[in-house]
């Protein structure tokens, strides 16, 4: 019997947080530490996974799968390819940067790291599962520890943020769930195991068609597409900063991965039935997020609405119907959930310290904090994308196959590229230029231990912009076959 890697991942978030609820709540430290540890636990073996993944094969491997309830098609089923290698990737990143930014949390340790692990648990498992059933149940999973971690250490309406959050997302759930559990009656179906359902199920137009827009809605609900998007903005700001970092980072791809590993995969004529749908709402993502966020004065709600904007890419990738698209989609998703975990890395100490987040009372903090000046509009500069960076590449080959595709809203796309430089720009000067404002007075830079986490963020976008091959040799043999149905 092969290692089963994906489970190990899976395990060490589970495991750390079986270990923290045993902890006393005063041995704040070495909670602490018990968090680190599993993250970085997690971070090296999907590290190990990346080397050892052969992207020259589409089907899944590292399959492990262990029959549950057999006569429901409910098994325990995993498997890495082409489109989520670089999720398990994703997720490893940010939680273990996101346990370091935390380090400072000194409010109910045991139960913020409790929470922190339980949900990182769920993403680590929706981004692994092959079995819809599991699908479903570790989303859920994912969803409820934001909801304590927005309304128990969150800020600016927390309460109202948090709950909007969770009711959008699970109305999303239920329009998923519904639709799996449609599939499932069909004839030929009676499982949950996605590939059985690609082999053994024959949707006919009139159900790809209606299935996949039930799907895509409710994965769209989590991928903040327009006009669902209202729950997003509002939970990046009340979030605190490692819950933000995971948020736009990490649970705002579920979506974007649940339309591409289920909604495409099982119903590519349903897809392409609402290409032009989609494309319109991406349109509608990308120039609204980006107007919108020019006329925030909170710097969070700068940063909220503009992954509004950048999933409105990653959503007309998937539009495009390509494999080109497909590529720039899944390395947007990837490249903006390592930048804003980045933003928010900054925003929380200039938060925690200035006791303000709004354009007007900040100002000058450059000469106060260097390095987190730098760290800030590096990931600037990629949210505008600079080439070198790897948002420049995904916006590419997006950009490639949306001219393609629909001519009219890919230029309308590009010349939204242009607002984003100029909201991105203002916020850097207005922040961190002119003269230094009172709230900035007592303003410290970060030291060398949080300087990694950030420095690591930093790492991934420059490696990935001036590399991008290896991340596109990861994918591009999936996404050719993913139409192929």
């Amino acid at each position: 019997m092969t290692f089963p890697i994906l489970s190990s991942i899976l395990l060490c978030p589970v495991i750390g947080l079986i270990l923290v609820l045993f902890m006393p709540p005063k041995q704040e430290n070495a909670i602490r530490v018990i968090s680190l540890l599993s993250a970085a636990a997690s971070l090296v073996l999907s590290l190990w996974l990346c080397f050892h993944f052969n992207s020259s094969n589409p089907a899944f491997q590292f399959v492990e799968h262990v029959e549950w309830v057999k006569s429901y098609g409910i098994n325990y089923a995993m498997g890495v390819d082409g489109l989520n290698i670089s999720m398990i990737l994703l997720t490893a990143i940010v939680i273990f940067c996101g346990v370091l930014v935390s380090w400072t949390v000194t409010y109910r340790v045991k139960d913020f790291f409790a929470n922190l692990l339980f949900l990182v648990a769920g993403v680590f498992g929706v981004f692994m599962t092959t079995n819809l059933f599991f699908f479903f149940l570790f989303y859920e999973i994912a969803v409820i520890p934001m909801y304590l971690l927005i309304v128990v250490w969150g800020s600016t309406d927390k309460e109202y943020a948090a709950m909007k959050l969770t009711l959008y997302l699970l109305l999303g759930s239920a329009l998923m769930f519904a639709g799996f559990l449609y599939m499932y009656s069909l004839p030929g179906g009676h499982t949950f195991d996605l590939v059985a359902l690609k082999q053994n199920v024959l949707f006919t137009p009139e159900q790809q068609n209606i299935l996949f827009l039930g799907l895509f809605l409710g994965f769209g609900v989590l991928a903040a597409c327009f006009p669902f998007h209202v729950w997003s903005p509002a939970g990046h700001v009340a979030a605190p900063t490692a819950a933000s970092m995971l948020h736009a980072g990490v649970l705002m791809k579920l979506g974007a991965y649940g339309i591409l590993r289920v909604a495409v995969f099982l119903l590519p004529e349903g897809a392409r039935h609402w290409a032009d749908l989609i494309a319109v709402l991406a349109l509608c993502n990308i120039v609204y997020g980006a107007f919108v966020a020019t006329q925030q004065k909170d710097l969070k709600y700068i940063i909220g609405y503009s992954s509004v904007s950048h999933m409105g890419i990653v959503l007309l990738g998937i539009a495009t119907m390509t494999p080109t698209g497909f590529n720039g989609a899944i390395f947007q998703m990837f490249s903006h959930g390592i930048m804003t975990a980045l933003f928010f890395a900054c925003v929380g100490p200039i938060y925690d310290q200035c006791h303000t987040r709004m354009l007007g009372d900040l100002g000058g903090l450059a000469k106060k904090a260097p390095i987190i000046s730098t760290f800030f509009i590096i990931a600037g500069l990629c949210g505008l994308g600079l080439p070198g960076m790897g948002s420049f590449v995904a916006e590419l080959l997006v950009t490639i196959a949306a001219v393609s595709a629909y001519p009219l809203i890919g230029v309308i796309s590009i010349i939204a590229l242009l607002i984003t430089a100029y909201y991105v720009l203002s916020a850097v000067q207005k922040v961190f230029y002119g003269p230094l404002s009172p709230a900035g007075e007592h303003l410290h830079d970060i030291g060398a231990f949080q300087f990694v986490p950030r420095a690591v963020l930093v790492g991934c976008l420059l490696f990935f912009g001036i590399f991008p091959g290896i991340f596109i040799e990861w994918i591009s043999v999936y996404t050719k076959t993913l139409l192929g149905g």
